[in-house]
């Protein structure tokens, strides 16, 4: 059953997001990319800070063990802080290396780019945004799968956290790949194959994964260090603006309420377990 949940979570996560992004038109993604923003940092931050985080530094405490159990040491604070750290890093030099797309920048987006943006975006055929796009969605996938072998109710929610940041981050590859010369065929079949890299990725982690449970804090860190990084380092810095207080204050209200809807979540699926 957990290989089913993980496929059917990286297909939303991956493939519906495409569509759903596909379905935004430019007029409406530019008046609602920054409110899809700032809630997504919000669910991102949320869903790494006070979910994976504290599971993968507290997993396995709770185990009772018994006699003929085999022993598994739980790595050392010092030793997880690492793991984050070298995640961020990781994620960091990926992006250097144009492998890890996350950007939801385009002309339309209400930042004030220059014209062809979109076009300089997408690089030579649209070849760049659809690997970037690849390598992420392959690592989500592993992220998902990581977290339902940890548990059930931590996957729903990172899955939840992918499809907050996949949808803005796909409407605007789908307008830059359109802006590229790609038909509305061409580039919504081309999205949607590379989400189905995060299903390739959940069945991955599910194998590789699933047999060395002493592995799972490390991989949940790195799943927070990706989530952290992408509100870090994309996210937020978006929101670095000179605004006026009732847009500050707007901003503030959809970051909230990110936090607002993992916490509540997470009751709602805790509620529902028991």
């Amino acid at each position: 059953m957990t290989l089913l949940y993980i496929l059917l979570a990286t297909a939303a996560g991956g493939v519906a997001s495409v569509l759903i992004a596909a379905s935004l038109t430019v007029g409406v993604l530019a008046r609602v990319v920054k409110s899809l923003v700032s809630l997504s940092a919000g669910v991102l931050l949320g869903t790494a800070l006070l979910h994976l985080l504290p599971e993968a530094f507290g997993h396995g405490h709770d185990h009772v063990h018994r006699i003929g159990d085999p022993v598994h040491h739980h790595p050392s604070p010092t030793t997880l802080f690492a793991t984050l750290l070298g995640g961020l890093l990781f994620f960091w030099l990926l992006e250097k290396a144009e492998l890890y797309r996350h950007a939801h920048h385009h002309e339309g987006d209400g930042h004030g780019h220059h014209d062809h943006f979109d076009a300089h975006q997408a690089g030579r055929g649209g070849l760049s945004v659809l690997v970037g796009d690849g390598v992420h969605n392959f690592c989500d996938g592993v992220i998902i799968a990581a977290a339902f072998l940890a548990d059930p109710m931590l996957g729903v929610m990172t899955t939840l956290a992918v499809a907050a940041h996949e949808i803005p981050q796909e409407a605007g590859d789908y307008i830059v790949l359109l802006n590229a010369g790609f038909s509305r065929g061409k580039a919504l079949l081309w999205n949607a194959i590379s989400g189905m890299a995060a299903v390739a990725g959940g069945v991955a982690g599910y194998f590789l994964v699933g047999g060395f449970e002493p592995v799972l804090p490390y991989l949940l860190v790195v799943a927070s260090s990706s989530f952290i990084y992408v509100a870090v380092a994309d996210l937020l810095p978006q929101l670095q603006q000179r605004l006026s207080a009732r847009e500050t204050a707007l901003q503030v209200a959809w970051l909230a309420a990110g936090l607002a809807v993992v916490l509540l979540a997470k009751e709602l699926l805790h509620s529902a377990a028991h």
